[in-house]
């Protein structure tokens, strides 16, 4: 916990400072060093500041400044650290089992070690920074081979020799400035969380680009350690790296890793500790030359800077000093609380302007520009070039899947395949499962006797959520495809093979990443929309993606598409996917044209190099998938399916004897649920969506798609159980409420309606408005009722 967060009158032991230069030094100087107790005594009647208690004299800290010391409650620190009592003690100390009175410092444990050790992962896109944090947290994170795959923290921990590590994951960024939002994240948590390790993934064998992040890390003087990632393709190109020195250059230690194979971890770690406990031999701080033009300015900007009591510690001051020069944004609004912010302001825009007359260049491309060449400097000495072309299979590969002819026909060709496989290789095992839950509902209905007991588990619980459970296989294929395609590079050549068709759109290839990750949940595509640095295209993205048939709707399109198109399934699953696309597409060019008539940044994305996905990770990913598809059956499916036969099966008419036993079971039962509330709020409704020729069984459907699109089925599935023995499937064609023209019509409307809660919490959270969550669901809405009106009509026709 952090000084600023102890309460008045309560006791805690100081376990590690952070800040920089002066600030570090004076409150040292206080007697704020690691393992003194100190007491929160009073707080300021305005809260801020608060007297602090420590080495027998009192103390005055603004909260900002007590937030950088991390402290222990004494209970804690008596069992992580050792209590060392100074002398002149007399009487027992409760604490430490010597004198009472004795003024018992705490020192960290020789012999006993449970010291926390907070890191974070810091890395390029496809610097392989989520392998190493799986490999080192045990966690199961996807790894994609495309920008954006990492899009929130993930954390994790690991226990090693004594200590628990605590591992974040940090969405893959080129740099710390302001740019994407990826960038704002990573600096923001570096400045609140203040980590004590840094890990800067680095890919080896493409080491001047990468090295631009650490060349901010070192500017902001975090404590960092390079993995110096999938260093075997290093070796594999014949380069030679003498990382060790090119580590005593900047100041920062180098270490060889390979994170799928495990290997260089121990070192990793070994040195993680030496850089917490400040046993490392290589680290320092090293003033990365700007050139005189940059210096000059500095200069002033620092001693300027160095003056003020209130400029946040979290980074040194000639950091401070480079972003008010660059005027970075996001920079300043961590500076706002600083009284004479507008002032230097003032004085960083003529700098900027006297760097921009004498060098004809703006301040951030000077500072890019000796960044690069500081690089080139180190590299020349340490690095020499490899002889052999480790980029001619990729370039190979993409003659073939990114040429003008052969491109788009085989992205298609993937399509359908992917497409064909869900419904044909997935059909086998729906049908066990199907029978298993069959054999389970007569087993039940055998054991437990007629009446409501017996028709919940059977019809309700039994029947609505088998009905959703049948279609794990097909959810698992199509996973296994979207994981293929991420992995091996192929997800960031279809956005390149799709950006012309995207920029006719508005916007950028990098849209369609956002779009085809929709196919198997909109929540994390629209989440990954914040790789895409251009506020319109990111919100136009946002707003398109639910139109993307996720992989919830599938087991609707799949039921519908099986019994009432049955020789053209695939072709319809296609179809209806290709419709989403293009609604996205026209409403992006609706967007385009009038809410966000510019587009503010480039499309610019790196192409990875094509690696082969592993067994183990594409396995991963698939029962990561299947786990949460079980867990939303285990949580949401079944509530609702309890909560749709309630409704379904009360009120109960009331018959007398003789009738019972001249009606038929299953129109006395159909009438039942007609009479039942889910009937009466189905026949509420049923006039709105009667001109697409749907009822109110077919309507309730819809209803109860809003939570989970999933509850179709297993809504459908108590709703027709009442049809003697067959299934689900038998059961909507015997029944006459469908007929392949309204069908139609409810599989068009059901892609496009209204997303799902958790879409709608998305779109909410990452636009930063309620108003597009709700605009979303009314467009949606609207276009899915015409659509679906449309295919009626059409279907008329034929």
């Amino acid at each position: 916990m952090k000084l600023s967060e102890l309460k008045n009158g309560e006791t805690a032991v100081i376990v590690r400072l952070s800040g920089h230069g002066g600030f570090r030094k004076r409150i040292m100087e206080m007697g704020f060093v690691r393992g003194e107790k100190v007491k929160s005594v009073l707080d300021s009647p305005m809260h801020d500041p608060v007297k602090y208690h420590v080495m027998g004299y009192d103390v005055s800290l603004r909260r900002n400044e007590a937030a950088m010391i991390e402290v222990l409650p004494e209970e804690e620190a008596r069992e992580e650290l050792t209590p060392i009592h100074s002398f002149g003690c007399s009487s027992v100390c409760e604490s430490c089992n010597s004198s009472i009175g004795c003024n018992c410092i705490y020192r960290p444990a020789s012999t006993k070690r449970n010291n926390v050790i907070d890191v974070a992962i810091v890395g390029n896109p496809n610097s392989g920074k989520t392998s190493l944090f799986n490999a080192l947290s045990g966690s199961s994170e996807h790894v994609g081979n495309y920008s954006g795959v990492t899009v929130d923290a993930k954390s994790g921990s690991l226990s090693y020799k004594g200590y628990r590590i605590n591992v974040t994951d940090l969405p893959g960024t080129y740099s710390i400035s302001a740019y994407s939002p990826e960038e704002r994240y990573v600096r923001r948590h570096l400045f609140d969380k203040i980590p004590d390790v840094i890990i800067n993934s680095v890919v080896a064998s493409n080491i001047e680009r990468n090295l631009y992040l650490t060349t901010e890390l070192i500017d902001m003087n975090l404590r960092t350690v390079v993995a110096l990632n999938m260093f075997d393709e290093l070796e594999a190109s014949g380069a030679k790296l003498d990382y060790y020195h090119l580590g005593g250059m900047l100041g920062v230690p180098m270490i060889p890793t390979v994170a799928k194979a495990g290997k260089g971890l121990d070192k990793l770690l070994d040195t993680v500790i030496e850089l917490f406990e400040g046993n490392n031999k290589t680290i320092r701080h090293i003033h990365i030359n700007y050139g005189n033009v940059l210096e000059n300015e500095l200069a002033p900007m620092q001693q300027e800077l160095h003056s003020a009591d209130d400029l946040p510690q979290q980074f040194p001051v000639r950091y401070w000093a480079l972003k008010l020069l660059e005027q970075d944004a996001e920079a300043l609004n961590l500076l706002e609380s600083c009284k004479k912010l507008k002032e230097w302001n003032t004085k960083a825009a003529l700098a900027a302007k006297r760097v921009h007359n004498q060098l004809g260049i703006d301040v951030e491309t000077a500072i890019s520009d000796a960044k690069y060449g500081f690089i080139n400097g180190a590299l020349q000495e340490t690095y020499t070039p490899g002889d052999k072309d480790t980029q001619r299979k990729t370039r190979r590969i993409d003659r073939l899947v990114a040429n003008k002819w052969l491109g788009f026909p085989l992205f298609i060709a993937l399509m359908w395949l992917m497409f064909t496989a869900v419904f044909y290789l997935g059909a086998y095992p729906q049908e066990w499962i199907a029978a298993a839950f069959e054999l389970v509902g007569h087993w039940v209905a055998d054991i437990v006797p007629a009446g409501a007991v017996q028709d919940l588990l059977v019809n309700g619980i039994i029947g609505g959520v088998g009905s959703v459970a049948v279609f794990i296989p097909q959810i698992l294929i199509l996973y296994l495809f979207i994981s293929l395609m991420e992995d091996s590079g192929y997800m960031a050549r279809a956005a390149f093979i799709m950006d012309r068709i995207m920029h006719k759109m508005g916007l950028h290839g990098k849209s369609f990443i956002p779009m085809l990750m929709g196919f198997g949940c909109n929540v994390p595509a629209i989440m990954a929309t914040r790789t895409i640095e251009s506020r319109s295209s990111r919100l136009i993205t946002i707003l398109i993606t639910p139109f993307m048939s996720c992989s919830a709707r599938l087991p609707v399109l799949i039921l519908f598409a099986g019994v009432f198109f049955p020789k053209y399934a695939p072709l319809v699953l296609i179809g209806l996917y290709a419709l989403g696309i293009l609604v996205a597409a026209l409403t992006a060019r609706l967007l385009r044209k009038t809410k966000f008539k510019e587009d503010e940044t480039p499309f610019v994305m790196e192409l990875p190099p094509y690696r082969m996905p592993t067994l183990l990770a594409t396995l991963r990913h698939m029962w990561d998938k299947c786990e949460q598809y079980l867990r939303k059956i285990g949580t949401i499916v079944l509530a609702s399916t309890v909560i749709i036969w309630f409704l379904s099966y009360y009120p109960r008419p009331e018959i007398d004897g003789q009738a019972l036993a001249a009606a038929d079971t299953e129109q006395m039962a159909a009438q039942n649920y007609e009479q039942s509330f889910i009937g009466m709020i189905g026949k509420a409704i049923e006039p709105v969506m009667e001109p697409m020729g749907l009822n109110w069984r077919a309507t309730i459907g819809i209803i109860t798609s809003i939570p989970a699109k999933e509850l179709v089925v297993s809504t459908l599935g108590v709703l027709y159980s009442s049809d003697g023995e067959e299934g689900l499937q038998e059961s909507l064609v015997s029944s006459g409420d469908f007929t392949p023209r309204s069908a139609a019509a409810f599989l068009v409307f059901i892609l496009l309606f209204f997303p799902c809660i958790a879409t709608v919490a998305a779109i909410a959270s990452e636009t930063g408005s309620r108003r597009w969550a709700v605009f979303a669901v009314v467009y949606n809405t609207t276009v899915a009722w015409v659509a679906g009106y449309i295919v009626y009509i059409i279907g008329g026709l034929f």
